[in-house]
């Protein structure tokens, strides 16, 4: 079964995103990242038309920690699900594993484990769960 779909439609087909969620917003994840762009202020339009029940974080695409930490905020408060996502051209740094964790993002979007920047950020991961033992909290499945 699909149990998400990211950038569904057009960045600018507002109109089908509104309908998009609407008929399938209870059922799968719908994530928006090219309609959102993590711009708080395109966020806030979207969560008030109802666009997604997902959003996907890229840190370096806003510009500043503070905008991406308002949209992470912004998406909490809306009941909507944070994705942190690595970027096109990454290097080995793993602050993303560190923000993903540090604000209980429910998924992190690194790749797959074939290249040295991605496996960066999953072994930091592993690293933090280990060093958290027990009181390691995980976020709830999505389905």
């Amino acid at each position: 079964p699909i149990l998400s779909i990211e950038d569904g439609l057009a960045e600018q087909d507002w109109p089908g995103w509104e309908l998009m969620t609407e008929r399938l917003e209870s059922k799968i994840q719908i994530v928006g990242d090219d309609i959102f762009v993590t711009n708080p202020k395109i966020f806030e339009k979207g969560i008030d038309r109802g666009i997604a029940n997902a959003i996907l974080i890229k840190l370096n695409q806003i510009g500043t920690l503070t905008e991406t930490l308002q949209a992470v905020e912004m998406a909490k408060e809306a009941g909507y699900e944070t994705i942190i996502s690595h970027r096109s051209g990454e290097t080995e740094d793993t602050f993303i594993a560190d923000l993903a964790v540090g604000i209980n993002a429910g998924q992190i979007k690194t790749g797959s484990a074939s290249r040295s920047d991605r496996v960066a950020k999953y072994n930091q991961l592993l690293r933090i769960e280990e060093e958290l033992g027990a009181g390691a909290r995980f976020s709830q499945t999505f389905a």
